[in-house]
C-alpha cells in the first residue's frame, strides 16, 4: 500500500520523519512524501487529498470527521508557543493591520482566544511575515517555527507569547500541530502507521547526525544552533506518545467550539 504523507520542511518535521521516507524501516506500507508549509497541508486536508498528514490543531477542529489524530508525531509542550512582535509597542491591536501564517494555523486560533478584537489580518507565507513587520507593511506579526528564534535579528520586539499565554490561563501545554489519518483507512492500517512514525521520530533521537542534510536540505534557516533549538523545543516526549497531553487537546477543542470557531463534531479524536 503506497500513501501519501504531508509535513512541513521545518526541522522539526524532517527530523521526526527522515527514517520514515528514507526507507530506514521495515513495513509493507510505502510513503510518498509531500513538504509543504503547515497551512497548505490544512488546506490540502480539507480538500481530503492527503492519506496522512501534519495538520495545525486548529485545522483539525475542522477534519475531525475525516480524519483521526496518531498518538505519535504532534508538536505540543511548553515554552513553544507562537509570538506576536513589532517594531515598537502597539497601543491598539484592534486597530492594527496584523500578519499572520494562516487562518487555519493554531497560532491564529490563539489569537483569537487571546485578543478577539483583531480583525485587520493579512494572510502571508510564516518566512514573511518578520520582513513585513520590518519594513512597516504591517503593524505587528504573527510568527512560527524558526521566527521565535529569529526575530531579534529583524530588529523586532515580542508583544505577546501566546503559549505563554495559554499555559497560565490553562495549565496545560500548548498544542500546535498533529499528525492526522485518513479514518477510512481502518484501525489495523492506522495503527501500523501509528507506529512506525514513533520508531520514525525514536530512530532519529538515536540517529541524529543521519538527519542533518535532510533537515538542513528543506530549513528556512541553516544555521545549525537554530535548528538544533527548533528540533529540541517541538520535539519532546509528546511527540513520541501525546499520553496526557489529550487533555490540552481536548481543551482546545472544546475552546474553540464554545466560541463557534470549529465546527462541533461527535468523533473520537484518535481512530
Amino acid at each position: 500500500m503506497k500513501l501519501s504523507l504531508g509535513y512541513s520542511p521545518c526541522p522539526n518535521d524532517t527530523f521526526i520523519f527522515y527514517a520514515l521516507t528514507h526507507k530506514k524501516l521495515k513495513s509493507d506500507l510505502e510513503f510518498s512524501e509531500i513538504l509543504r508549509d503547515v497551512e497548505t497541508l490544512n488546506r490540502m486536508a480539507l480538500n481530503k487529498e492527503l492519506d496522512i498528514t501534519k495538520t495545525s490543531f486548529h485545522a483539525f477542529g475542522f477534519l475531525r470527521d475525516e480524519y483521526c489524530l496518531l498518538h505519535s508525531g504532534s508538536a505540543l509542550g511548553k515554552g513553544c508557543g507562537p509570538l506576536l512582535v513589532a517594531k515598537a509597542p502597539v497601543p491598539d491591536l484592534a486597530r492594527s493591520k496584523v500578519a499572520i501564517p494562516g487562518k487555519m494555523t493554531t497560532a491564529y486560533l490563539l489569537l483569537q482566544l487571546f485578543a478577539p478584537g483583531i480583525k485587520n489580518i493579512v494572510e502571508m507565507p510564516f518566512d514573511r511575515i518578520m520582513n513585513a513587520v520590518s519594513l512597516g507593511t504591517v503593524d505587528a506579526g504573527l510568527i512560527i517555527h524558526e521566527g521565535r528564534f529569529t526575530y531579534p535579528n529583524y530588529n523586532l520586539m515580542k508583544l505577546i507569547d501566546l503559549g505563554e499565554w495559554w499555559e497560565e490561563e490553562t495549565g496545560l501545554p500548548i498544542p500546535l500541530g498533529g499528525i492526522l489519518a485518513k479514518r477510512e483507512l481502518g484501525a489495523t492500517v492506522i495503527r501500523k502507521i501509528d507506529a512506525l512514525v514513533k520508531k520514525s521520530a525514536e530512530y532519529a533521537f538515536q540517529n541524529p547526525a543521519q538527519t542533518r542534510e535532510y533537515i538542513r536540505s528543506n530549513a528556512q534557516e541553516l544555521d545549525d544552533e537554530v535548528i538544533d533549538q527548533h528540533i529540541r523545543l517541538y520535539v519532546n516526549d509528546y511527540t513520541l506518545d501525546i499520553g496526557d497531553g489529550i487533555i490540552a487537546i481536548e481543551k482546545l477543542m472544546k475552546t474553540a467550539e464554545e466560541l463557534s470557531l470549529i465546527p462541533h463534531s461527535d468523533k473520537p479524536l484518535f481512530s
